[in-house]
């Protein structure tokens, strides 16, 4: 069955649709979507091709789709390629372009980037906040100056 008929099929009615405000913006939770808009191009149901970007305990997986699988194929359909957490955001950031550019969605790259660059933010433990230094009349009250 080509894209085109299953998107047309998929638009109007599935399980992943989420709109919540009747004139606002339709989104998608089906796997394989990247920017979770419901839209032809970004969907991962309707499309052959997908980059699909999420956290693992290692760091991040990137899964494709092989390029002769079959459409009945669902596990060995796939390509999986981590990214460990140490390995830095830069190198992330490349395997992710890289792989995106290649030939395989290269319409899809900027969003994997985004992607990839949030669950990296995410993964980054955050600084604990310093003290506050008490300055001018309130230090002079607590008898902190010299």
């Amino acid at each position: 069955m080509s894209s085109d008929l299953q998107w047309l099929l998929l638009r109007k009615n599935n399980s992943f649709l989420v709109d919540r405000v009747v004139e606002g913006p339709v989104f998608s939770k089906e796997p394989g979507n990247l920017r979770n808009l419901h839209s032809f191009k970004y969907s991962g149901v309707a499309n052959e091709k997908t980059i699909t970007v999420k956290e693992s305990e290692s760091g991040i997986q990137l899964v494709t789709r092989k390029k002769g699988a079959s459409p009945r194929a669902v596990h060995s359909a796939v390509a999986t390629t981590t990214i460990r957490s140490r390995s830095g955001p830069r190198r992330a950031a490349g395997v992710t372009a890289k792989l995106a550019k290649r030939g395989y969605r290269p319409d899809l790259r900027t969003a994997a980037l985004a992607r990839v660059s949030a669950l990296l933010v995410a993964q980054k433990e955050k600084k604990p906040t310093p003290p506050k230094k008490l300055r001018g009349k309130k230090a002079a009250t607590f008898g902190l100056t010299a």
